[in-house]
């Protein structure tokens, strides 16, 4: 998918602001030339990320509302997907975008990426349980298999959530493997990125 095609899609599906579309641009050259350096994102990867990386992770802006007074928290968000291009969507002041990653390097970059383009994000150091997570919204990509995120889910975030998850081809998989001892309810939602991949959401009771 094009970068013209992908933006449109942002703007007119997704209702990304022309504001957000110029952050989103600098962003993805700022992703770009920190790799020449430091692994982000796979290389192979660097020529299509606005559809392999911004929309992939754009897409669940349709999962969140932003107009709540409350937070997303973004496990091993790596280099920003999908917690920073959410952030950049974000509009409301009172609805705070938290940001979990181990690595030091990714961190710098994720800090000097907001302070350049004014990103209203919390960054966090170390390793997601180290810390203290009471967000509404709790969303992950490349981040653990399902099983393992859902025992972190309810044994780290300290409140009723929805859980957001962007999985590759082996979701339904994942899914059956589980669902004798899947005691929360889930949706399963196709990704606008890639065929046979999926957007897994539970509600997690506490």
């Amino acid at each position: 998918m094009t970068e013209t095609k992908v933006k449109s899609i942002l703007v007119n599906k997704l209702n990304f602001s022309q504001d957000a579309l110029y952050k989103l641009d600098i962003y993805c050259k700022e992703v770009i030339e920190y790799n020449k350096k430091f692994n982000l994102i796979s290389k192979s990867t660097e020529n299509s990320i606005w559809d392999r990386h911004v929309l992939d992770s754009a897409q669940l802006v349709s999962f969140i509302n932003f107009e709540d007074e409350s937070s997303l928290s973004d496990l091993g968000t790596g280099a920003g997907f999908p917690g920073l291009v959410l952030a950049i969507f974000n509009k409301n002041p009172k609805f705070h975008v938290k940001l979990y990653e181990k690595s030091k390097v990714k961190i710098k970059f994720l800090r000097a990426v907001c302070e350049k383009l004014n990103i209203k994000a919390n960054i966090y150091e170390n390793d997601y349980a180290n810390h203290n997570i009471n967000s509404k919204y709790i969303v992950s990509r490349a981040f653990k298999k399902l099983d393992e995120h859902i025992k972190i889910s309810r044994e780290i975030i300290q409140v009723k959530h929805k859980l957001i998850i962007l999985k590759g081809k082996n979701a339904k998989m994942e899914i059956k493997n589980l669902s004798k001892k899947l005691n929360y309810s889930y949706v399963l939602k196709e990704s606008i990125t890639s065929p046979g991949s999926k957007i897994i959401i539970l509600d997690i009771n506490k």
